[in-house]
């Protein structure tokens, strides 16, 4: 069964790692590149198949990301990255103490990030996030909520700093 799908001219990094085990695999869109020392992966084990990692077409993901897949991930096109990028789309639930928290489960509601976006160096997805098109998100920032269009965000959580085109 085919998982990975690349469109025309992908370019893959040197010492990346791509696993794309899973319900619906691992697109990667025309002219889109992965950058060096990269790990994409849909699934965290064969017993618990991720969803998805969709990449459109023109995006530029840059060296030492770390992609995960488990709840979905869909990136929109021409978005770019900075290095040591990090999206997680997946839980752990651990309200019960006395059950250890490998054990209690997870919850994937996936990730979103639109189209013409600028990703700065070690920023941060965590699941559920959603950031719409034409967003910023500044070095380092943490994202965990939903965000429209055309915004800038920063922080630890990220909040809104203001709106592209607005000094």
């Amino acid at each position: 069964m085919k998982q990975f799908f690349p469109g025309k001219g992908v370019e893959i990094g040197m010492f990346c790692q791509v696993d794309c085990l899973s319900k619906s695999g691992l697109v990667v869109g025309h002219s889109s590149k992965i950058g060096d020392f990269s790990l994409i992966r849909v699934s965290g084990s064969l017993s618990d198949l991720g969803n998805s990692i969709r990449i459109g077409d023109n995006v530029g993901i840059g060296d030492f990301a770390h992609i995960g897949g488990a709840g979905g991930v869909f990136i929109g096109d021409n978005t770019i990255t900075g290095s040591y990028l990090s999206i997680h789309p997946e839980n752990h639930h651990f309200d019960d103490s006395q059950i250890p928290i490998r054990l209690q489960g997870v919850s994937r509601k996936g990730i979103r990030i639109g189209c013409d976006c600028w990703i700065g160096a070690k920023v941060t997805f965590l699941d559920g996030s959603v950031i719409g098109d034409g967003c910023v998100v500044a070095a380092g920032a943490v994202v965990t909520g939903q965000f429209g269009n055309n915004l800038v965000l920063a922080g630890v959580p990220a909040k809104v700093v203001r709106a592209r085109g607005c000094a």
